[in-house]
């Protein structure tokens, strides 16, 4: 993080004051899924309804920020068809959301939706903000379907970093990572189902062709796959049907460098972490070149690498209650930086 962003960040902690509309009923609405693959989603929202103290006002007319707590992966647990892949029910409840704080409060209609956002994990989160153009066009969208090319604006909307806790807990393996100088006899690891087009062409050239790329679909039984990660050098993310991975994050609970394998993703907090500084990105088309090219990287290179994930790490920790500098408040973070940059004349403090 520059000294600009640090300078950037205490002034939110300071100053930010969010709305939480009390608007809606359970499940939908004031709760989410807290484990398993959209772990974030229902963590950030459970955090909004019932901590965060310091950020949340009862007072709208304090707010610099607007948060519609809805969760669209209970939209899809309780009000879609499954197999119907029938989306339309999603974009009801968001219309008829936004509908009624619109008629109810001021706040909406004067930006436009401009200083209200959104929070979905799910992969049709985007899909679901459809309901309401002024809100797909003007609202900020935290999405971790961060797409640039299914209308992922970087300006306004926010990139939310995919975390999978299985149970809701990190893994004890994961707790207390190894120290940089620790063996790990790994060059590269992947294990993960053919999902999306650019798995299968990774499998296609790397599956047990060599030692040094441990590439899986699937682990062999006596195979752990957090004690691969915390073994190997570089950790293979590409993206399956949707552009996010939990692999990166769990990559970087891990120690080991994560290597973006992916098209038109917007990476997490990349307008205030240098991903360059401990990932390595790799264009897709050159997935066949994949060993020559993290082979070609320097050891005092890759040092400097593993070194900036561990500097890293508490940016992507979920924490209960939140500490500073956590994913909480890196999102929290992300939101304050748009909403400020759209509006700089903002007469609130």
């Amino acid at each position: 993080m520059s000294n600009n962003s640090h300078r950037s960040y205490v002034e939110m902690e300071r100053r930010f004051k969010v709305y939480v509309y009390t608007e809606g009923e359970l499940p939908i609405v004031h709760d989410g899924p807290c484990k398993n693959i959209y772990t974030i989603e229902g963590r950030f929202i459970h955090e909004m309804e019932h901590g965060a103290k310091r950020f949340r006002t009862n007072d709208p007319q304090r707010a610099h920020v607007y948060f519609m707590p809805f969760s669209v992966a209970w939209m899809v647990k309780y009000i879609y068809t499954p197999l119907s892949f029938d989306i339309t029910p999603l974009k009801h409840f968001v219309s008829d959301y936004v509908k009624v704080i619109s008629t109810k409060y001021p706040f909406w209609n004067r930006t436009h939706g401009a200083d209200h956002f959104m929070l979905a994990c799910h992969d049709w989160g985007p899909h679901a903000s459809q309901g309401n153009s002024l809100l797909y066009n003007n609202s900020i969208r935290v999405l971790c379907n961060a797409n640039i090319s299914e209308g992922f604006n970087p300006q306004k909307d926010v990139s939310l970093p995919e975390i999978s806790l299985i149970g809701g807990y990190l893994s004890p393996k994961l707790i207390h990572p190894p120290p940089p100088n620790a063996s790990r006899p790994y060059f590269a690891f992947f294990a993960g189902g053919l999902h999306g087009p650019i798995r299968p062409y990774l499998l296609q050239h790397w599956k047990g062709r060599d030692n040094d790329m441990q590439v899986y679909e699937y682990l062999p039984k006596n195979k752990d796959y957090y004690s691969y990660m915390l073994e190997s050098k570089f950790c293979l993310c590409p993206s399956g049907y949707e552009v996010a991975s939990p692999r990166i994050v769990e990559a970087i609970y891990s120690g080991c460098v994560p290597v973006i394998l992916s098209d038109n993703y917007v990476l997490p907090f990349s307008d205030v972490l240098r991903w360059e500084a401990f990932s390595v990105q790799v264009e897709t088309t050159k997935i066949p070149r994949l060993k020559e090219i993290l082979s070609a990287i320097p050891e005092e290179k890759y040092r400097k690498l593993q070194e900036g994930v561990i500097v890293v790490r508490r940016h992507f920790m979920l924490n209960q209650p939140p500490k500073r500098f956590d994913v909480f408040h890196m999102i929290l973070h992300s939101i304050w930086v748009r909403r400020i940059n759209a509006r700089p004349n903002s007469n609130r403090s």
